[in-house]
């Protein structure tokens, strides 16, 4: 794992977007996993404005959804789907073959996970997942205590991440579950971008880079990816005693 830390969250965003480009220039049937959320936004715009200046051909590249809130439809402005539809899927203008995400009204759920395992698997795994955390150490709904060996799941969410999601809601959702690609996911990733801005990320940024690794902090599994990158900006960082 590598720590880098960048003067403002522009820049951060600006390197990440770039990386995503060169990524599909080296492999343009690349297979990018997302986090919706706050800290990837800015990158998703940045590449999507440089997909267009450069003119790359992403004809090939899929697109896969890190996670869901379970029972929200599509529709709903919040939902991952909805991030998802107008971060990429509409800028980029990608056809439904290029991407897929997890149907979280669908009846049966395991199926769902069965079915996003059997997509990951088919294009030979995912060679770059870009992902944030959350205040309670979690990448995708991998929360506090989550079997790390899981691949897609899925799980009761944790008070923080109940309490927090709610921002990304005009008005109170009923949140009690998500589905999530898991932890073995992450780590059979080739290449994972972990993004945190902010002051008040600085806490958990100092325990995911420097902390005991453990499944009560999920992000600590970060430390034993062997191409890792914790993307931080100087308010992140400004816990860290040591870079990695």
């Amino acid at each position: 794992m590598v720590t880098t830390i960048f003067s403002s969250y522009e820049l951060l965003s600006d390197f990440t977007a770039n990386e995503w480009i060169n990524v599909i220039k080296a492999n343009p049937t690349a297979t990018i996993c997302v986090a919706s959320g706050d800290s990837p936004k800015l990158a998703c715009e940045l590449f999507c404005e440089k997909v267009k200046e450069q003119q790359i051909d992403i004809s090939k590249f899929f697109f896969v959804g890190l996670d869901e809130w379970v029972g929200l439809s599509p529709e709903i402005f919040g939902s991952c789907h909805n991030d998802f539809r107008k971060r990429l899927i509409q800028p980029l203008g990608l056809a439904a073959s290029q991407y897929h995400m997890f149907d979280a009204l669908a009846a049966d759920l395991q199926t769902e996970c069965s079915k996003m395992d059997a997509v990951i698997k088919s294009r030979d795994g995912i060679d770059l997942m870009i992902v944030g955390i959350g205040m309670n150490g979690h990448i995708g709904f991998n929360e506090p205590g989550v079997d790390v060996d899981l691949l897609s799941h899925v799980i009761e969410l944790d008070e923080t991440t109940l309490s927090v999601g709610q921002k990304y809601f005009k008005e109170k959702t009923v949140l009690q579950k998500g589905i999530t690609l898991g932890l073995k996911h992450l780590m059979n990733s080739k290449k994972v971008f972990l993004l945190a801005n902010g002051e008040r990320k600085a806490t958990v940024v100092q325990k995911a880079v420097e902390g005991k690794i453990n499944n009560q902090f999920p992000a600590s599994i970060m430390q034993q990816h062997k191409n890792g990158y914790i993307l931080v900006d100087e308010a992140a960082a400004s816990l860290l005693n040591k870079l990695s």
